[in-house]
C-alpha cells in the first residue's frame, strides 16, 4: 500500500513538472522543418481574429501587422500538438521561435495561445485582459500568423505568432 502511494505521488509529481514547463521534452516536440511554407488556407475565424488584432493596434496608433503564412503554419503545428496531447501550453516555443528566426531571419518572436473561446472577439478580449498577452499584441512586431483548430471534442485552440522581421 505504502509503495503504491509513493509511486502515485512520483507519477503525479512528474506530470506536474512536465505540464508547467515552458519548453519541456514531454513528447510535444515538433520536428520543425526549414522549408518556407507559403500556402496556408485561413478559415473565417482566423481572418476575423487577425482583422480585430490589426483594428485594435490601429486604435492605439500602432502599425498594422502583415500576414506571414509561415507563421500560421507554425501556429497550426502547435495547435495540432496541443490537441494531440490534450494540453494547452507554450511547450516547445524555444524550438518554434529558433526555427522562425533561422528560416525567416526574424529578430524577435512571441506568441499568444488561447483555449476554447467561442469567437474571435472572445479570444481577443481574453488576450487584451491579460497584461502579458496584451503586451505582445501591442509589441514591436511587423508580421503575424494565426491558427485556430477545433479538437475532436469541440474545443477551440488558438495560437497567434508575432515576429519582427
Amino acid at each position: 500500500m505504502k509503495r503504491t502511494l509513493q509511486m502515485g505521488l512520483l507519477i503525479a509529481f512528474i506530470f506536474i513538472i512536465n505540464a508547467c514547463s515552458a519548453d519541456s521534452a514531454d513528447g510535444m516536440e515538433t520536428n520543425y522543418k526549414d522549408e518556407i511554407m507559403t500556402d496556408y488556407t485561413y478559415n473565417a475565424v482566423e481572418l476575423e481574429t487577425m482583422k480585430l488584432i490589426n483594428d485594435y493596434r490601429a486604435s492605439r496608433g500602432l502599425d498594422s501587422l502583415q500576414v506571414k503564412d509561415y507563421l500560421s503554419v507554425k501556429a497550426e503545428e502547435h495547435n495540432n500538438n496541443m490537441i494531440e496531447n490534450n494540453l494547452v501550453s507554450h511547450n516547445d516555443f524555444v524550438n518554434r521561435s529558433e526555427n522562425i528566426i533561422r528560416v525567416l531571419g526574424a529578430k524577435k518572436v512571441d506568441e499568444n495561445v488561447g483555449y476554447n473561446y467561442q469567437s474571435p472577439e472572445g479570444v481577443l478580449n481574453g488576450w487584451l485582459n491579460s497584461p502579458e498577452h496584451k503586451k505582445i499584441i501591442e509589441g514591436d512586431f511587423n508580421y503575424f500568423g494565426i491558427s485556430m483548430r477545433v479538437s475532436p471534442d469541440g474545443k477551440k485552440y488558438y495560437t497567434n505568432i508575432f515576429a519582427k522581421i
